[in-house]
């Protein structure tokens, strides 16, 4: 497999050039590592500021699961663009088979994804992931996607 060129970190700029999310949507500050095909560790900074806390819930902010898994799978969208030959028109998640949360994740809380692939047959990808603070696992997702 001849994998695409990349330098990391990948930042916001580089990330928004693998996958379509925009703000508020795009749920992914940085990529710190990446080996294609296999592994991808993203980190998403979770804020006071964010519009999702303002409603979620007022006066007790916390950062919901399901932006968790999602933060997850746009993951593992940069980590299966990055290893395909030639380009790829989307990454869609396809089922999320277990999910599990751990902690509460809040406001100043720094979320480190850490997404594994389990198994690959082209057009389809299942991963193993979790949503870690520190050393403290905030959620435990195994998920599918395809990309198209």
């Amino acid at each position: 497999m001849s994998e695409k060129k990349f330098q990391l970190p990948l930042l916001v700029e580089d990330i928004k050039k693998c996958i379509p999310h925009r703000y508020p949507f795009l749920l992914i500050d940085k990529v710190t590592e990446l080996v294609p095909g296999e592994k991808v560790v993203a980190i998403r900074n979770i804020s006071a500021s964010d519009p999702i806390l303002q409603g979620h819930f007022p006066g007790n902010p916390i950062f919901p699961g399901v932006l968790q898994i999602e933060g997850l799978a746009q993951a593992a969208a940069v980590l299966g663009i990055l290893s395909q030959d030639g380009p790829v028109s989307a990454c869609l998640l396809t089922e999320v088979s277990s999910a599990r949360f751990r902690r509460l994740v809040m406001p100043g809380d720094c979320l480190t994804y850490t997404v594994t692939v389990k198994k690959k047959r082209l057009p389809f990808y299942w991963f193993e992931a979790n949503a870690m603070v520190g050393d403290e696992v905030a959620a435990e997702v195994l998920f599918s996607a395809k990309l198209g």
